[in-house]
């Protein structure tokens, strides 16, 4: 999940056909929802996106004013679903495969010998991975693919990968495993043939997953906000990248420590190029670039 910054159609002002400003005040009461309900912090230069996202909500339900659009989430939106288009329309997605292409060849080379190494001495032949944030399924189905070309495939590994992100629409785009095939220009040749399938009649110009690698993966909407997490540990693997960028520091120590709880005993956590732990949370080691290993304590993780 990202927030992008503010596009130049964005910026230019007042949409055709849309309200006419998004006032101090008003900017001031989506601020608040968006944080309360998200925990997105919007600081004063995102007020021109936060105008373009939210007029496109005014113009699809016949509204004038962004002052109707909160009376209407006031009064008439007693199921939530529009709150839920809302917080859709501020957290558009940006995501790729193989995204961060070091995270991956470190889960490849490293920790896959690692979980060889954990395997044979003890028999445990499993893996736990959480794609938080994963936006459009990109990430999870990397993971995914990187694994089953690690391990050489799944057969007598028990694997299982949760993705989860706050926007039930980029779920739905996720859970589809159909992408563009512009899309894929990041994948390498050889994992492209024997990871995806190529549309062809109508289809053609798309790419999907093949069944193997979806199998792996579980897609469900999570809130960081909304607590206790549906996630249990321990858990391996967690990847959050490009997320926490977007929350105040009270709200990062939250989440941190939720994923810290659940990792297991020497489980690794990756995030974005521009994000770190540095003072927020202790217990993790740092072993690589923005990748860190939780520090073994008698601590049980969380379930």
């Amino acid at each position: 999940m990202t927030l992008p910054e503010v596009s130049g159609s964005e910026a230019r002002g007042p949409l055709a056909g849309g309200p006419r400003d998004l006032t101090p005040r008003e900017f001031e009461v989506f601020r608040e929802l968006v944080h309360a309900r998200s925990g997105i912090t919007l600081g004063p230069e995102k007020r021109p996106m936060l105008y373009a996202r939210l007029a496109r909500r005014l113009r699809a339900l016949g509204l004038e004013t962004f002052t109707d659009y909160q009376r209407f989430l006031e009064e008439r939106d007693a199921t939530g679903e529009e709150l839920r288009r809302l917080i859709n329309a501020v957290t558009t997605n940006k995501t790729d495969f193989f995204r961060e292409a070091h995270h991956f060849r470190y889960l490849a080379e490293q920790w896959v010998s690692a979980l060889r190494a954990r395997a044979a001495r003890t028999g445990l032949r499993s893996a736990r991975i959480w794609s938080a944030a994963c936006s459009s399924g990109e990430e999870a189905y990397t993971i995914a693919v990187t694994l089953l070309e690690a391990l050489g495939g799944a057969a007598g590994w028990d694997v299982k990968i949760i993705a989860t992100d706050l926007d039930t629409e980029v779920l739905a785009q996720a859970q589809a495993a159909v992408y563009q095939a512009a899309r894929v220009e990041p994948v390498p040749a050889p994992l492209l043939s024997r990871y995806f399938l190529r549309g062809r009649g109508a289809n053609a110009g798309l790419v999907k997953l093949r069944p193997e690698v979806q199998s792996l993966i579980t897609f469900r909407q999570l809130n960081f906000m909304e607590e206790p997490w549906p996630i249990r540990g321990p858990l391996d693997v967690i990847f959050c990248r490009n997320a926490l960028i977007y929350f105040d520091r009270p709200t990062q120590r939250r989440i941190l420590e939720g994923f810290l709880a659940r990792l297991a005993p020497d489980g690794v956590l990756f995030l974005g190029h521009s994000e770190s732990i540095h003072g927020l949370v202790e217990g993790l080691r740092h072993v690589g670039n923005t990748i860190y290993r939780r520090v073994a304590t008698s601590r049980p993780a969380a379930g």
